[in-house]
């Protein structure tokens, strides 16, 4: 039998997801983020362990993440017959995809103040 290792979120790290999951984030996006933050490239099944979830919520959450271009993947010949292994890694840096989420709420938030003041204007 092949051994493994599989790796868990510190306490620092679920903190970190947490607080992506307050500012808007869904939680699988951010438990997704928050590991490939964390590790270098990682293959489809070691996310799914490290981050306790199932295969089809992981491909979901990983097309989401691709299609913003946070995420890139690759494929690899499988070690026996069957389908090639996936391996994932970000695109950018961390520091960039919070940056880019900072300026998204910025806008929904500037967006929001301008209904509001709308709002008032269709009281007087």
């Amino acid at each position: 039998m092949k051994q493994e290792n599989v790796l868990h979120f510190t306490d620092k790290e679920e903190e970190f997801v947490n607080l992506l999951i307050e500012i808007g984030i869904k939680r699988n996006i951010a438990k997704l983020l928050v590991f490939l933050a964390n590790t270098p490239e990682a293959s489809s099944r070691a996310i799914e362990r490290g981050v306790d979830m199932r295969q089809p919520e992981v491909s979901v959450a990983m097309k989401s993440l691709i299609d913003r271009g946070w995420i890139k993947s690759r494929e690899s010949p499988a070690e026996s017959k069957g389908r090639p292994m996936k391996y994932y890694e970000l695109a950018k840096p961390i520091n960039e995809i919070i940056g880019i989420i900072e300026n998204e709420k910025k806008t929904e938030a500037k967006n929001q103040v301008a209904l509001v003041k709308k709002l008032r204007a269709h009281l007087r």
